[in-house]
């Protein structure tokens, strides 16, 4: 069995650790977050909630801390720092301060709090909700601070949610590379107060093929740069040389070679508008390019990445309070890489890849640490070829969203859907998945979806360690309710520790592999398998799984988290939804058809070829004791009598014959069904349905077999 990866959830801090066999998931971070629930308070503790729309669900580890105005919340610092950033949410309309407290003593430098940039809404988003409710905020503590210090928050003058808190020591600010062009020495003005845009285009075409230096200090840009290429700009650091701005860098085009570094881009939007460019880039940085040590915090999308970015790396960055994605390649991305980021209160996909107007391929993300995006998925990828998803912690999903989506969802066209080999493997997922308003029922941690159109790709997932998912693990759906399959998917290697609800939400036709997928304490079942709106979802066995072989047993209902599995219909049709499998079939009239609920499709076997079988494995031993065999009701088909002998198996290997061969009447007058009586006792998983004769056709044909454990 691969070596899997587990989460280490102590002392309020969260990490992941692996075994040496395999890299640890996540990125290696400058800082280490303590969570406020887990520190002392004289507040509030809120949560765990998973509601779309409250404080709690919204929070790291879906618990907070309420502070009223002189309440306070004392951290335990874990290792050597001297600043802090604190996410925070404060009530709508209102803003305020934190007073900063280190071992007792009160420091004359405050945290200043606001709601200006939250509450956001997006009512043209089908299934929102007001969301976005934390934002973050930093200090440099003037001091350093030593493990086991404390060090406290005080609400001034408002009501104040602490979530959490990040201590980091963060380096002395970096100088001035030799030879290259200081954006000062073009007048651009370090107190924040005058405009430098003019400075730093006018540093930029000095520095071609240099580098332009961004000092110590705040620059403020009121229009976007452009015809950025060969060129380094690069800052004394995140925490020392800031560009207040909220459209950095916008341009459709680049001969590439740019190389943005060390310096923080910080905006001040507030709202989401889609048609606006408020992002650090917009566009294209062109070939061979690099974004590191960055933090970008208050725009709508960190990079929206278009034309040719071939080869771009962005790594070591910060990406906070976004009110879109953190950064999306839509389409036409070659070779980038996205690692070892951090991405924190994003208001939709925090990494996306979505391929509009030409394929994302050979691209990856990989070793990045996402928490809390408050309205769709950690991590996206909507189609491409050839894509690598590989050793990501994401954790604390909320509305509309999995902690990772692989998904052929187009949302416009011309798309590119998936192709080629999509690459999932080694990541952690924490509290991830939610409930989705707009199809009033759950989302997965991992979601496959077929939205608009089958997956032809092969979607191989390994390494894989889902913990505390609200509701099911691995979630394989068409998303559009079209019922396209779902198909060509492994997964191997997974460990499941208390999912909600199910290990294996399947809701689409089409199969997967699962092999050396352990879990424990599942809410309910180990399986969910009822396509919708009609087909099979074949589920093989590789091998090596524990701990989740029990099937939900109504499709009429939804399992709800920690319920576990009541007791079913007993009048159900336990053939309805279940995998079947034949001998022969023709064209557009797969085995599936016999048992998708619909009698109007139907399965034919190969002509004039009998025997001809149907095999349908019912999830579990039942005792049945009828079958209805059906026909399609119309008038167009006439009388016919079909040759069938019954067989059953508890293995699916060795099977015995329950009826003898037997001529079946099908006549639409009267409905064009037959019932078979099993003999009592009969137990049974796998259905054997093997036909020698066919008055009407030369073939074999069901348009349903149902399987009752009434007589």
């Amino acid at each position: 069995m691969p070596a899997i990866m587990v989460a280490a959830l102590t002392s309020g801090l969260l990490g992941a650790t692996a075994p040496t066999a395999h890299a640890a998931a996540g990125a290696t971070l400058p800082f280490s977050s303590v969570e406020a629930e887990s520190a002392t308070t004289t507040g509030t503790k809120i949560g765990p909630d998973y509601t779309q729309g409250t404080l709690a669900s919204e929070a790291s580890g879906r618990q907070a801390v309420r502070l009223d105005a002189g309440q306070r919340v004392e951290f335990t610092v874990p290792g050597a720092a001297n600043a802090v950033n604190v996410a925070y949410s404060v009530p709508d309309g209102q803003s305020g301060s934190l007073n900063v407290y280190v071992n007792g003593t009160k420091l004359a430098k405050t945290i200043a709090v606001t709601s200006k940039y939250s509450y956001v809404d997006t009512s043209w988003i089908p299934g929102a909700k007001t969301h976005h409710f934390y934002d973050n905020a930093r200090l440099l503590l003037g001091q350093n601070v030593q493990p086991g210090d404390k060090v406290a928050l005080e609400a001034a003058g408002v009501q104040a949610t602490v979530d959490v808190a990040d201590f980091e020591q963060v380096a002395a600010a970096a100088t001035q590379p030799a030879g290259s062009v200081s954006v000062t020495s073009k007048g651009a003005d370090p107190s924040g107060q005058g405009d430098s845009t003019q400075a730093f285009r006018d540093a930029i075409a000095s520095a071609q093929g240099g580098v332009v230096w961004i000092p110590p200090g705040e620059y403020k840009l009121t229009s976007s740069l452009s015809g950025v290429q060969n060129v380094t700009l690069q800052g004394a650091g995140s925490w020392h040389s800031v560009v207040r701005t909220s459209r950095f860098i916008d341009q459709s085009g680049s001969s590439g070679n740019v190389h943005i570094k060390d310096f923080a881009v910080i905006g001040e939007v507030t709202e989401r508008v889609d048609s606006n460019p408020d992002n650090f880039v917009n566009g294209s940085l062109g070939p061979a390019s690099s974004v590191s040590g960055m933090w970008l915090q208050h725009l709508k999308v960190g990079l929206w990445l278009t034309g040719n970015n071939d080869n771009l790396v962005v790594e070591n960055s910060r990406f906070l309070d976004m009110t879109a994605d953190g950064l999306n390649l839509n389409g036409n991305a070659r070779g980038v890489k996205v690692r070892n980021n951090f991405l924190r209160n994003q208001g939709d996909d925090a990494l996306a890849m979505w391929s509009l107007y030409a394929p994302d391929a050979n691209s990856s993300f990989e070793n990045n640490t996402i928490t809390q995006p408050n309205l769709a998925n950690g991590i996206a990828i909507y189609g491409g070829t050839d894509i690598n998803v590989k050793n990501n912690l994401i954790s604390d999903t909320n509305a509309l969203g999995s902690g990772i989506a692989i998904s052929n969802q187009k949302f416009l066209d011309p798309f590119h859907p998936l192709a080629g080999t999509i690459t999932v493997d080694g990541n952690t997922l924490v509290r991830t998945g939610a409930m989705n308003p707009n199809w009033n029922h759950p989302m997965g941690a991992l979601r496959v979806d077929s939205y608009d159109s089958a997956i032809e790709a092969q979607v191989r997932i390994t390494n894989t360690t889902i913990t505390d998912s609200p509701y099911s693990a691995f979630e394989f759906v068409s998303g559009g309710g079209r019922g396209y399959d779902a198909k060509n998917i492994t997964v191997d290697g997974a460990t499941v520790n208390k999912a909600g609800t199910v290990v294996v939400q399947a809701e689409a036709p089409g199969a997967a592999t699962l092999r050396n997928v352990t879990a424990t304490a599942v809410g309910a079942a180990g399986i969910y398998n009822c396509p919708y709106p009609s087909g099979t979802f074949t589920l093989t066995d590789g091998g090596g799984n524990s701990g989740w072989s029990s099937t939900w047993s109504d499709c009429s209902t939804w399992p709800q988290p920690g319920q576990g599995n009541p007791d079913p219909d007993p009048n159900r049709n336990l053939a309805k939804g279940r995998t079947a499998t034949a001998t022969g079939s023709q064209d557009g009239y797969p085995p599936g058809k016999a048992v998708d609920g619909d009698a109007n499709s139907y399965w034919e076997s190969t002509n004039s070829a009998f025997p001809q079988s149907l095999n349908v494995d019912l999830g579990a031993t039942e005792s049945v004791r009828r079958l209805v065999l059906k026909l399609p009701p119309s008038s167009a088909w006439s009388a016919r009598t079909e040759t069938v002998t019954v067989l059953g198996s508890t293995d699916g290997s060795t099977y015995s014959t329950l009826v003898g061969s037997t001529g079946y009447r099908f006549d639409p007058a009267t409905g064009n069904t037959a019932t078979v009586t099993l003999p009592g006792g009969t137990g049974l998983r796998h259905l054997r349905l093997t036909v020698t004769a066919n008055t009407g056709w030369p073939a074999a044909q069901f348009s349903e077999v149902e399987a009752y454990l009434t007589s």
